[in-house]
């Protein structure tokens, strides 16, 4: 690669914010993975230190100089470059005090969160979630003014970059007029079924680890450069050399812990198969968190929940766990995993109404940022909204506002990207299907190899070289076409 002093050094400089990050993030997985509880305020000032010291290294006065002389020698270089200044732009936005306050008020925040849901008792974090807010506001107001965006577009921007909520909106708004016509249909359709025969038994959970290592291998996770540990809420971090996935067991339903683990290894092989000779460079990271839950999801619910894949995996489980032929068979699975209702928890939702749980979320922190909604008005807003968009009001708020980690740890902006990146899996899929026509033949072995080098091609390899809508022209031939996602939901559900 041809290059220059000044991008040679910026080079150097992003790869030391990279491995600092990747601390970070090893702490931010042993906070919920491994450590005690006695642990958390420790562990908050470790993390607002290195969210210094990144921020420090970003922001340092001679990095403006060698971003106006850097050069780059070809496309990636370029599109690198251009991922720094950005970097560069959003960072000296926001001055350090600011950021290790907020690190700081996250972390505490995040911490009293799983004592006032497990209480279901909002007023236990108002306070905290109250302070969390007021310096989300800040920095919304920051980056909006530096880099001439709405301030909630500039949350946006940092979890998928090049998408505002102008362009979410009116995809929601469609998505919820079709979903008002289609739930009550589906629901229907359901009725003049069968309903399905439960998972019944206790289900050991070292058998359950040993599926689901198993499960997360026939993907295509290496466990080299991966571990499998437990959490109350499953998540995939680490870093591609070394992935932490976590998963909940339950001795009643191995269903949490197996449906969980496929989705965090599809991120997890996202992570795996990013361009190694970019690491620890801005381009070589994943091209935004709607693009990244496009890769759980098309693993999870596209692939792993079809009638191939399902029939495949009814055989493991009556091997494991002896389970019946009636029980164990992908017919029922799919009744049972594919099983639509009207839930108060997002998690735990159905590929129909998940993304009124989204649509709901990206409203009120919409306008808790906009400053049109308070923090004390939440639960109320909460249930009139669940109302509005499911015809269900949460009993208490542990099943309401208090369910998600999400803004309590100060992740705003944030939940658009779930439901971007169900829209993408199932463009993807379709894009997949036409490239590998025997894929159900392949799906029906529990084999998922091919699928998965289509996508370490198209999605994967490509790093953060490009944006979301240009990620899937090149993987599909056009940008997000939401129509896919309502026609697989068609072709399942209606």
């Amino acid at each position: 690669m041809n290059s220059n002093p000044a991008h040679d050094r910026l080079k150097a400089r992003f790869a030391r914010i990279g491995a600092l990050n990747e601390a970070a993030g090893i702490l931010h997985w042993d906070a919920s993975a491994m450590m005690p509880p006695g642990g958390g305020h420790a562990r908050g000032e470790q993390l607002a230190a290195l969210a210094g010291v990144m921020h420090d290294l970003l922001t340092a006065p001679e990095v403006a100089g060698d971003l106006a002389e850097a050069e780059a020698g070809d496309a990636w270089e370029a599109a690198n470059l251009a991922l720094m200044r950005r970097a560069h732009a959003r960072a000296t936005a926001l001055p350090v005090d600011l950021v290790e306050a907020t690190s700081r008020a996250n972390s505490a925040c995040e911490k009293v969160w799983r004592e006032a849901k497990a209480d279901a008792d909002f007023a236990k974090v108002q306070k905290l979630l109250t302070e969390v807010v007021r310096l989300q506001r800040e920095t919304a107001q920051a980056l909006g003014a530096a880099l001439a965006m709405d301030p909630y577009d500039a949350l946006m921007d940092g979890y998928q970059p090049g998408v505002t909520a102008g362009d979410v909106e009116p995809v929601f708004a469609a998505y919820e007029a079709w979903l008002a016509e289609a739930l009550p249909r589906a629901e229907a359709i359901q009725a003049k079924h069968p309903p399905p025969l439960p998972l019944e038994g206790k289900f050991p959970v070292e058998a359950q680890r040993a599926l689901c290592r198993e499960m997360a291998e026939r993907v295509g996770l290496e466990f080299s450069h991966a571990r499998l540990d437990e959490s109350l809420h499953p998540f995939c971090g680490g870093n591609p050399a070394d992935v932490r996935i976590t998963t909940y067991y339950d001795e009643r339903n191995p269903a949490k812990a197996l449906l969980g683990v496929l989705h965090e290894t599809g991120h997890a092989m996202y992570e795996r198969h990013l361009p190694a000779g970019f690491a620890r460079q801005p381009v070589g990271e994943a091209a935004g968190m709607a693009a990244h839950e496009s890769q759980s999801l098309i693993v999870e619910m596209q692939a792993c929940r079809s009638d191939a894949f399902l029939g495949f995996l009814a055989g493991r489980l009556r091997q494991v766990f002896g389970l019946s032929t009636r029980i164990a068979c992908g017919e029922n699975l799919a009744r049972l995993w594919r099983r639509v209702g009207r839930g108060f928890i997002r998690v735990d939702a159905d590929e129909l109404t998940y993304p009124a749980h989204v649509i709901l979320r990206f409203r009120l922190e919409r306008a808790l940022i906009g400053g049109t909604l308070e923090v004390a008005d939440l639960p109320a807003a909460w249930n009139d909204g669940m109302r509005a968009l499911l015809g269900i009001v949460p009993p208490d708020d542990a099943q309401g506002c208090l369910q998600d980690i999400h803004w309590h740890d100060g992740a705003f902006g944030y939940f658009p990207s779930y439901t971007l990146g169900a829209m993408a899996a199932a463009q993807l899929m379709a894009a997949l299907r036409r490239a590998v026509p025997d894929l159900d033949a392949q799906l029906g072995k529990g084999d998922l190899s091919a699928m998965m080098h289509w996508l370490s091609l198209h999605v994967h390899g490509q790093g953060a070289r490009l944006g979301f809508q240009d990620l899937l022209r090149h993987a599909t031939g056009k940008p997000l076409d939401p129509a896919e996602f309502t026609a697989h939901l068609t072709a399942r559900y209606l």
